[in-house]
């Protein structure tokens, strides 16, 4: 029997979906339907007024009958509602401290703020320029010149994009064709593999295992093919909080070099750099004619619904983002662009700041952590620290996070949902430490109190 889960939408009421096989076996969400209970679906007013007294006036039964389930194309069938919305309703659900998804419970600076307000006073409100407000364009352009050292054209290299995920989503759209091969790193962001599906890529991933989540050289080496198109990494590495060493990215990019092979890299985390140097790929000797670097504003500014994103790369490989882009969503907000281009500008001493106050919270995390018994893996960069559960005893990362956020009252992310195979990350959960340190110190003591081994 299929079963399905609710979703509602304020203006057409009641839509469904089929639930995730994992996370339905181990009664993770809360609320299921079958088809032969569907509810009549409702409409908006302006539209119900419009509807006929006769259908109006239909019992349910004949309403259950003409309803249809929703139908997904082929290549989208696998990808259900995303692990972060489902974790983060359940934690509303059950009063628990979120440290699952990664969303700071602090805003985003007030010169960025004031800047995007006084943007919409100024009448910055129509469509922008498609790929990009030219003020903002340069500023992307002078703050990677800063980072990197490398000169970016921002009117022919630098695309502005409705946040890093449509960077992601245009560039593998743009440049790979049905059939291309593309290598991941695992564990990796959901958006990769579902991105790359509708692309029509053939996935591959490479894993990397604790406690380092060190490159498994000979095995990337052996993996790529004649077909392989591209490489997409993510330095600093969510969820793993890995940063990829300069070792590492040279035997990359000597790799690609050598088998005409493309690379994306999303670097949406390069300020969260702790405990090494962050190293752009696109850097290194010979990989700028070969590589989209995709960056956004949300993680470094604590302004992540902005969505306010950007993907640079040599006119060659610009083209086919920018077409994708063209049609996915042509143009981002444009008063949050011009506040976009201020917060770029913003001093060196903004950066350090930042930096010194996540080694704070990174701080509080990782001890309390270690202190309630998790097995705790370095965390190099991002927000984020990947535990070993399993001293606690349960089956897996799912059940785990289901106990943790009903029974202590906080929540993590169960990590298998980030690799081709789950059975890779099923000992794993990710915590993240983008919160205020009372937060932080708050999910701790529940999990000292009411965590039991």
């Amino acid at each position: 029997m299929q079963v399905y889960r609710t979703c509602t939408c304020p203006h057409l009421g009641s839509r469904f979906m089929p639930s995730s096989k994992l996370l339905l076996s181990l009664n993770f969400t809360n609320h299921f339907i079958t088809p032969s209970n569907l509810p009549t679906p409702k409409f908006p007013s302006s539209i119900a007024a419009t509807m006929s007294t006769t259908v109006s006036t239909q019992n349910d039964t004949t309403a259950q009958k003409t309803h249809h389930p929703v139908q997904v194309a082929k290549r989208l069938e696998k990808f259900k509602t995303t692990i972060f919305t489902q974790i983060s309703t359940l934690a509303v659900k059950h009063g628990a401290i979120n440290l699952g998804q990664g969303f700071p419970n602090f805003d985003g600076p007030e010169f960025v703020k004031e800047a995007a307000i006084q943007a919409i006073r100024d009448g910055k409100n129509q469509y922008a320029r498609g790929y990009g407000v030219p003020d903002l364009n340069i500023a992307i352009a002078e703050r990677f010149k800063k980072d990197t050292g490398l000169d970016v054209d921002p009117e022919k290299e630098v695309t502005v994009t409705s946040g890093c995920t449509e960077a992601i989503a245009a560039t593998m759209l743009g440049l790979i064709n049905p059939g291309d091969g593309v290598i991941l790193f695992a564990p990796f962001y959901d958006s990769y593999e579902a991105t790359l599906s509708m692309a029509g890529a053939k996935v591959k991933s490479i894993t990397l295992r604790p406690p380092d989540f060190a490159v498994p050289i000979e095995e990337l080496r052996s993996t790529i093919s004649k077909n392989t198109r591209a490489i997409l990494l993510n330095t600093p590495h969510n969820p793993t909080g890995k940063m990829f060493t300069r070792e590492e990215l040279n035997t990359i990019a000597s790799l690609c070099i050598e088998n005409d092979v493309l690379v994306f890299t999303d670097e949406v985390y390069d300020k969260l750099a702790f405990d090494m140097e962050h190293i752009s790929l696109a850097s290194l000797p010979g990989m700028f004619e070969r590589t989209v670097t995709m960056n956004s504003l949300g993680k470094t500014f604590s302004l992540t619904g902005w969505k306010i994103g950007w993907a640079i790369a040599p006119p060659h490989l610009t083209w086919g983002v920018r077409q994708a882009h063209a049609f996915l969503t042509f143009a981002t907000s444009n008063a949050n662009q011009w506040a976009a281009a201020v917060a770029l500008r913003a001093p060196d001493s903004y950066f350090v700041d930042l930096k010194r106050d996540y080694l704070a919270k990174r701080a509080i995390l990782v001890e309390g952590l270690n202190a309630v018994g998790f097995k705790v893996f370095p965390s190099s960069g991002t927000y984020f620290v990947v535990v070993d559960h399993t001293p606690f005893g349960h089956e897996n990362d799912v059940a785990f996070c289901e106990y943790l956020i009903k029974e202590v009252g906080v929540a993590a992310i169960p990590t298998s949902v980030f690799y081709l195979n789950p059975e890779e990350g099923k000992n794993l959960v990710r915590f993240t430490f983008c919160k205020d340190e009372e937060t932080l110190r708050a999910a701790v003591e529940r999990m000292k109190e009411k965590l039991r081994k």
